[in-house]
């Protein structure tokens, strides 16, 4: 099947919080695709970080897609309100969710993009059974709950694995990965099959700028 375009999804996490709205601000008029919005619980993963206020303010000064990232525990029950408050992409882990399918399909029904995350540690066959009902798999290249972390390589094969079964099944599902993107691992992510990419640091921490870092992702193929 025909590639996607690539998508570069810029994560809030590794901005400026102090300079919260300057930054989505910034961010979008250097190009990004998308704004991508980590939310964790302390509880799923070692951290905590943003809420239903902070994503209602993101979405008061941009109309960019927000590409919400739920690292919390029992999604099931918070998924209305993310969608409420702006989330228009809403991905939530199978490691810890028994009733993933009608996570899914509630996640459609409520208006969003529904799209399946994936642990370093969890199998690319967790997911197969479910790739009729996403718009998106998140691979993590990284284990969840911090930014700046190396990217680990063996999880290329996990995208393999992945965009074999989407092209079997003739399906428009897009591999988004998260975790030490920049323009080296992207470059093998993409030829792994990859066509959406999470990038904080590779980004907001670009000596060459906030659009400098985007063109690189963009520049893959």
């Amino acid at each position: 099947m025909q590639r996607n375009e690539i998508i570069v999804s810029a994560s809030i996490l590794a901005s400026d919080f102090m300079r919260m709205g300057e930054e989505v601000q910034a961010v979008a008029a250097s190009g990004t695709d998308w704004i991508h919005v980590d939310v964790m619980d302390g509880v799923f993963v070692p951290n905590l970080t943003l809420g239903f206020p902070f994503i209602e303010g993101i979405r008061k000064i941009t109309t960019l897609p927000l590409d919400v990232h739920l690292m919390i525990i029992q999604p099931e029950k918070h998924i209305e309100r993310f969608i409420e408050a702006g989330a228009d992409i809403l991905t939530v882990h199978c490691e810890n969710n028994p009733n993933i399918h009608s996570t899914l399909l509630n996640i459609r029904k409520m208006g969003a993009s529904p799209a399946i995350a994936l642990n370093p540690g969890t199998p690319a066959e967790m997911v197969e059974p479910l790739l009729p009902f996403l718009d998106m798999v998140l691979v993590m290249t990284v284990n969840p709950g911090f930014g700046g972390q190396e990217f680990i390589p063996e999880m290329l094969e996990k995208m393999r694995k992945i965009r074999k079964w989407i092209d079997e099944k003739q399906l428009n599902v897009r591999i988004q990965v998260d975790g030490g993107i920049n323009h080296e691992t992207a470059g093998q992510c993409f030829a792994a099959g990859a066509d959406t990419f999470v990038a904080g640091t590779s980004i907001f921490r670009n000596s060459k700028g906030y659009a400098a870092g985007i063109r690189e992702l963009k520049n893959l193929c």
